[in-house]
């Protein structure tokens, strides 16, 4: 939600230091998933209870979900996938949070997981086809090559504006309309807004994680 006071901005001027909230709310995101993989792996059971059977049943399914889309080969990508995927989902949560700021509200969070998806998507690409991976952008046809290429450019480019556009508006837009009814309607509308908060939270992390797979298994595929 839009909040007046944000308790870690606050806490980190005491020490003097100016960071933008996003930054300060990204590096409380990557502490608090830092703290939830400590408590799930420090004693690993064989009868998984508390945080580790948790942890378990989300690792099983973004696992379950890369192999799907991604097939065999996506394995060996599946720690990327489900960082972004935690580090969104629970950057998206934490704005429900009174005090507390989503960093995928800000349109530079969101340019950084769509720019680490798009070099990676390439980074495969040549690590898996060598310079036969080029093969993609040039299509079948020998003499609509050039055509292809521009086209196959201006698409690859478009998909790190688009993967950080539509979690950046539906994140901020989520935050403005949320503020606009606390104005209007404070005590009627909080409830069922929160709701929705958390369905689109899951839904916009879910997204970016599925597009993620798309792309690198399109970069993993030979060219026809």
């Amino acid at each position: 939600m839009v909040h007046p006071f944000l308790f870690l901005k606050w806490l980190v001027e005491q020490f003097h230091l100016h960071v933008a909230d996003h930054v300060i709310y990204t590096w409380f995101v990557m502490l608090l998933l830092t703290l939830i993989a400590f408590l799930a792996s420090r004693s690993i059971k064989k009868v998984p209870s508390g945080m580790q059977n948790l942890m378990e049943v989300v690792v099983s399914g973004v696992d379950n979900m890369v192999e799907e889309t991604m097939g065999p080969k996506g394995k060996t990508y599946f720690p990327l996938i489900a960082t972004i995927a935690l580090f969104i989902l629970i950057s998206n949560l934490i704005g429900l949070i009174p005090g507390f700021y989503p960093p995928t509200a800000n349109v530079n969070t969101n340019a950084a997981l769509a720019l680490t998806v798009f070099v990676m998507t390439h980074v495969v690409g040549f690590k898996e086809h060598g310079f036969s991976y080029l093969k993609h952008f040039i299509g079948p046809v020998a003499w609509l090559a050039p055509l292809m290429f521009v086209i196959e450019i201006i698409g690859h480019i478009a998909r790190p504006l688009s993967l950080t556009l539509r979690l950046f508006g539906n994140m901020y837009g989520h935050e403005i309309v949320l503020m606009i009814f606390l104005f209007l309607v404070p005590f009627l509308v909080p409830v069922p807004m929160m709701l929705m908060g958390v369905l689109i939270a899951f839904i916009q992390a879910f997204v970016f994680m599925l597009l993620a797979m798309i792309y690198i298994a399109g970069s993993l595929e030979e060219a026809h």
